[in-house]
């Protein structure tokens, strides 16, 4: 089961096979261990732990920061960390207006605000857009 295909699976199952794909250069099958509710436990030798963590955390500026965590941003609303797959450095995206809240539990705002914003193609992780349809 591919990754992406994992988001859209009824219900995974303890001994399934989970593929992480990373671009066109890794790819890793790994077991499916335990399924609770919504989380799963994946088994993990040494070298795919390794790769994971890699994947959480990154340093930005001489710091430590959490990778693809969206958090309150200090410039904008909110800020989140990614690495640009282009350059493979890591990016701070700031998205979202501090002045304003979010009613996304008002269906015709949140239909306005998604068709407005395009959220059907909400593009690279890079950019604010992808950011703030997924917070929507």
């Amino acid at each position: 089961m591919n990754f992406n295909e994992f988001e859209q699976a009824e219900s995974p199952v303890a001994g399934d096979i989970l593929t992480f794909e990373f671009g066109d250069e890794l790819a890793i099958d790994t077991p499916i261990v335990e399924v609770d509710g919504e989380n799963i436990l994946v088994y993990t030798d040494e070298l795919t732990g390794n790769l994971f963590s890699d994947l959480d955390e990154a340093e930005y500026r001489g710091r430590k920061v959490k990778l693809g965590k969206p958090m309150r941003g200090d410039v904008k609303k909110f800020k989140v960390y990614v690495r640009d797959p282009k350059t493979k450095n890591i990016k701070k995206v700031n998205f979202g207006d501090p002045n304003m809240r979010i009613k996304k539990s008002n269906p015709a705002r949140r239909r306005s605000f998604r068709a407005r914003h395009n959220c059907a193609n909400p593009g690279p992780r890079t950019k604010a857009r992808y950011w703030s349809c997924r917070k929507w």
